[in-house]
């Protein structure tokens, strides 16, 4: 018979992939601005990347300020106990489900790009946060209120031996 030979290949498809079978429904470890667990899954939010935490930025006024703790403390203190949803897109380099989560219907990587705590990825997310990215640019919201070295050149810097301090000022890839 046919239909329990269909059925047996849908359900292995549907278990093939780890992310597809996972329970990423729950409350979440905050790991950093673009980073948490859900029932011990490392998650990384899609279309986005914030400031790692030991990075730091400068304000308005030209001060160095923590921007990398910020962004992690500020999406810790919208998601505390509070149930996340979180839908599976992809997998990175280094193991991590690759997700769009939301709370209550508020998409994440949408909250973190508007307050201007993260930037958007637009080689993965084609776009979809780019007005949300100009609407904090304009406003100077977040990272926007001052300059700050972009995620992937601070850890570039990092992994050369730089020290956080120097890569969080090196002056190459301010924004």
């Amino acid at each position: 018979m046919i239909l329990p030979s269909l059925a047996c290949i849908v359900l292995s498809l549907a278990t093939a992939s780890p992310a597809a079978a996972l329970d990423l429904t729950g409350r979440a470890s905050i790991v950093d601005g673009d980073t948490l667990d859900i029932h011990g899954e490392r998650i990384r939010l899609w279309g986005i990347d914030a400031p790692e935490s030991a990075q730091a930025c400068r304000g308005r006024d030209r001060r160095p300020y923590r921007c990398g703790a910020l962004a992690a403390n500020t999406l810790d203190a919208f998601t505390r106990n509070k149930t996340l949803r979180c839908m599976p897109v992809d997998g990175d380099r280094y193991g991590r489900i690759v997700a769009r989560c939301a709370v209550g219907g508020i998409d994440l990587s949408q909250l973190m790009v508007s307050r201007g705590l993260a930037i958007e990825e637009p080689q993965y997310s084609r776009g979809h946060y780019a007005a949300d990215q100009l609407a904090a640019r304009r406003a100077g919201r977040g990272l926007w209120s001052g300059r700050f070295v972009e995620p992937p050149l601070y850890r570039s810097c990092m992994h050369a031996g730089g020290t956080p301090a120097a890569c969080s000022d090196s002056g190459m890839g301010w924004r």
